[in-house]
């Protein structure tokens, strides 16, 4: 009998068309680290002291840009008005990169919102990230 049953469950969730198949992030994920070591990434977190952060872009799949900008844009109260943008060059076949440079920090206190763009200003990935004094 239990048999039976369960043979009739398994037949009507698959004539049903439930998808039962589960997918990892199929986008590149951005996130921020404080320190890059040979360890990797120090410091995970989307809450940050005023000052320098590393931004990291993880993608399952290779990016073809070679050029890019890391853009934040800073949260006025309504709306988000452009903060700062810095350019960067990228190898070819990237899956993995981190972004650091002596002015990728930030010295105002609020909430970004940090893009990668690719030479055409497409978003490739962005994030939300916090910075208090």
């Amino acid at each position: 009998m239990k048999k039976t049953l369960m043979l009739a469950v398994f037949i009507l969730l698959g004539l049903s068309g439930i998808k039962t198949e589960l997918f990892a992030q199929s986008q590149p994920v951005l996130y921020f680290c404080a320190a890059f070591e040979s360890g990797g990434e120090k410091n995970i977190s989307d809450r940050f002291y005023l000052g320098p952060v590393i931004v990291v872009v993880r993608c399952d799949y290779v990016i073809l840009a070679k050029k890019v900008t890391v853009q934040f844009d800073k949260y006025s109260g309504a709306d988000f008005e452009y903060y700062k943008a810095l350019n960067f060059n990228i190898k070819a076949g990237t899956k993995y990169t981190y972004f650091t440079d002596v002015d990728m920090r930030i010295d105002e206190p609020g909430i970004y919102r940090c893009f990668m763009l690719d030479e055409n200003r497409n978003t490739i990935a962005s994030a939300i990230v916090e910075f208090v004094k």
